[in-house]
């Protein structure tokens, strides 16, 4: 019973750094509940070129900002739960052979889908390919989040073009990732300082 009591605050200290930020449509209230995200963020940015603002709005699309994140599970017969679709999982909904070859491509051997920093340093990585391979814009949030879905040989082959509802998709994301943006330029100098703040 004594190590239960002393589990419990544990778990609950667990489950509170896993859960997803309240206001996920505010970029600025997400910085402000989740302290050191926008520090990875900005570490991405830095890294891979992606702005926080596209990076942040492909995230919200693929999981709502839930850590560990999975696609539902398909019905037999309208109510059994039957397999997943993928094997998608995380922040960012990675598979498990992309995920691979980022953490081979960007030398980060460590790094966990279920973990924001990683999971953000992976979109940055992932948006830095779309550019290189496909020659999509690092601004292009429409462009980045059709091959994001589809991996770079669907959307160079435009498989995209006949799916219509991921279009619609991507225009979400396009326009979340402006809202993003115009918030994220009212609110960027404080997070600096308080990012400087706490991490001295």
């Amino acid at each position: 019973m004594k190590r239960l009591g002393l589990l419990a605050p544990l778990l609950l200290v667990a489950a509170c750094t896993t859960s997803p930020p309240v206001n996920v449509d505010n970029i600025c209230a997400i910085f402000e509940e989740k302290r050191g995200w926008y520090d990875d963020a900005a570490d991405a940015r830095k890294d891979w070129g992606s702005p926080i603002s596209v990076m942040m709005a492909i995230m919200h699309q693929e999981s709502r900002f839930v850590a560990k994140a999975r696609p539902p599970r398909k019905k037999i017969f309208g109510f059994i739960p039957g397999p997943r679709p993928s094997d998608a999982y995380g922040y960012s909904q990675a598979k498990k052979s992309t995920w691979k070859e980022y953490k081979r491509s960007a030398g980060r051997y460590g790094a966990d889908r279920d973990d924001f920093s990683d999971a953000i340093d992976f979109i940055g990585w992932y948006n830095h390919q779309s550019n290189r391979r496909n020659g999509i814009s690092k601004q292009d949030s429409y462009g980045l989040y059709l091959a994001y879905h589809e991996g770079q040989g669907g959307y160079s082959r435009g498989t995209y073009r006949s799916k219509e509802w991921l279009r619609r998709v991507a225009r979400k994301v396009e326009q979340r990732a402006v809202n993003y943006r115009q918030q994220l330029l009212g609110c960027e100098s404080s997070l600096k300082k308080k990012g400087w703040f706490f991490g001295w």
